[in-house]
């Protein structure tokens, strides 16, 4: 792991949504490409990251609230405020804020704040050959708040 970049593990080749796009685009987007969630971008060309839609906050922030999925846009129920990394960044700097802020994904943008990629825990996993290492972030990660 030591002096392994950001930019060796992210998954490069995202589906992403723009803020105007409906709940129901996003979620068929998730369930054709099996993932959960989605980065919001301010547009195809510039891909600024403005968001990202989860699972959880379709879950939470529709279903459990009755609002209609066809209707709903996705920056009305995507979260805002993340955590991100560079493209430069030491990877361990990146395990390290996912563990902090339990997080399963975090986003990968360039200096300019596009988009670049995105670090899973199945992109820690499965590109590094430190199964130890592996463990303990996924531990960290997936720890109750409550016991944090």
């Amino acid at each position: 792991m030591q002096g392994k970049k950001c930019s060796d593990v992210m998954t490069r080749d995202l589906t992403c949504c723009l803020p105007n796009a409906t709940v129901d685009l996003a979620a068929q987007s998730m369930k054709r490409h099996d993932i959960g969630s989605v980065p919001v971008v301010d547009g195809e060309e510039t891909k600024r990251l403005l968001g990202i839609v989860t699972d959880r906050d379709l879950a939470l922030k529709v279903l459990a609230t009755g609002l209609d999925a066809r209707q709903t846009r996705v920056e009305a129920v995507m979260t805002r405020k993340l955590v991100t990394c560079g493209l430069q960044d030491d990877l361990q700097t990146a395990m390290d804020a996912m563990s902090r802020s339990q997080l399963r994904r975090i986003p990968v943008v360039d200096s300019l704040g596009r988009l670049a990629g995105i670090i899973a825990q199945a992109d820690i996993a499965t590109r590094l050959e430190q199964p130890e290492a592996t463990g303990k972030v996924v531990e960290r990660i997936s720890r109750s708040k409550k016991a944090a």
